[in-house]
């Protein structure tokens, strides 16, 4: 059966407001902007934000309040911001987000956790540090939201090694995973080229799972070389044909990111009003998706398209002698 949809539909049926909400990608690596850039429109918000290292994903869901609570373990557009603008400005001036860190490595393994349907984490990560022994949520406010554990987590005996304290950490139950792949079947098959991230453990620990494409082949097709596949399509329920959808974060083999975008925005993120200037201009005013591909111009994707060999984008010019 197909599982294709419109980015619209996909967004209204299977992301709700109050959602625990987690997307694919790495900070400027396959991000799911064009799905983030719906929400918006659409208006869904009170998201439990997990993520592994984000980037102006997030940042722009922070930035118009749509996020209640956020976990993770770093956010920024790398080599373009240190820390997202909206996310600082949310934590240090207006202090209206409920933000909860981990490291990093914790945070990919609650991530793999949660895809094997673990009860809890045992790990030794962290002990003895103020990410341990600091919460950002305490535990009177987490027992007051419904989708928060009760404990950022617990110091408990090793069954194993008498005397020896583990941290058992919460694992994440997360209702809706949007990821963005460089292919994927009509029935939901999808093959990631490249580093897959923590894509594949959100994509089976998510109760919806939605994958923009950036081309949609026939399963057929897609298993002609099952080697070259990450996510089978039962873990699968929308797939959206989106090219260019993770613009303007990368997508290998495909294209580079685009740094005249990024560093727009990082000056776009810096105020307020700017980034709401910014908001309206590039996400509000942009009827969908293809109007936002419009907007950017043929000229400019074309030129962030990777030369195959070094698989990011660069300008061939011969050199005069």
């Amino acid at each position: 059966m197909s599982k294709v949809m419109s980015l619209h539909d996909a967004i209204a049926k299977y992301v709700q407001s109050g959602d625990s909400l987690c997307f694919g990608g790495f900070t400027t690596n396959r991000k799911p902007y064009a799905a983030v850039y719906e929400i918006i429109r659409q208006g869904q918000t009170d998201f439990i934000g997990y993520s592994g290292p984000a980037g102006g994903d997030w940042d722009i869901l922070i930035g118009e309040g749509r996020v209640k609570a956020f976990i993770n373990c770093y956010i920024a557009n790398s080599g373009y911001t240190n820390v997202c603008r909206r996310f600082r400005h949310a934590i240090e001036k207006d202090k209206n987000l409920l933000f909860e860190d981990y490291s990093q490595d914790v945070m990919m393994y609650m991530l793999h956790a949660s895809s094997l349907g673990l009860p809890y984490l045992p790990v030794k990560f962290m002990q003895g540090s103020d990410i341990a022994n600091k919460w950002g949520i305490s535990k009177e406010i987490r027992q007051t939201i419904e989708k928060l554990p009760d404990d950022k987590l617990v110091e408990v005996d090793n069954p194993f090694v008498p005397g020896e304290k583990v941290l058992a950490i919460p694992v994440p139950r997360i209702d809706t995973a949007i990821i963005h792949v460089q292919k994927a079947s009509i029935n939901g098959t999808c093959s990631i080229e490249g580093d897959e991230f923590h894509d594949i453990d959100i994509a089976v620990a998510s109760k919806k799972c939605i994958v923009l494409a950036e081309e949609i082949v026939t399963e057929e097709e897609i298993r002609k070389d099952p080697t070259k596949n990450s996510i089978p399509q039962f873990c699968v329920d929308a797939v959206v044909h989106v090219p260019y959808g993770a613009h303007p974060s990368q997508l290998y083999n495909y294209y580079d990111y685009d740094p005249d975008f990024y560093k727009m925005y990082d000056k776009a993120s810096s105020t307020t009003e700017d980034f709401k200037a910014f908001v309206k201009e590039w996400i509000l005013d942009v009827k969908d998706h293809d109007a936002y591909i419009d907007k950017l111009g043929a000229s400019r994707l074309a030129k962030l398209k990777v030369v195959p060999g070094f698989q990011y984008a660069a300008k061939i010019v011969k050199e005069d002698k």
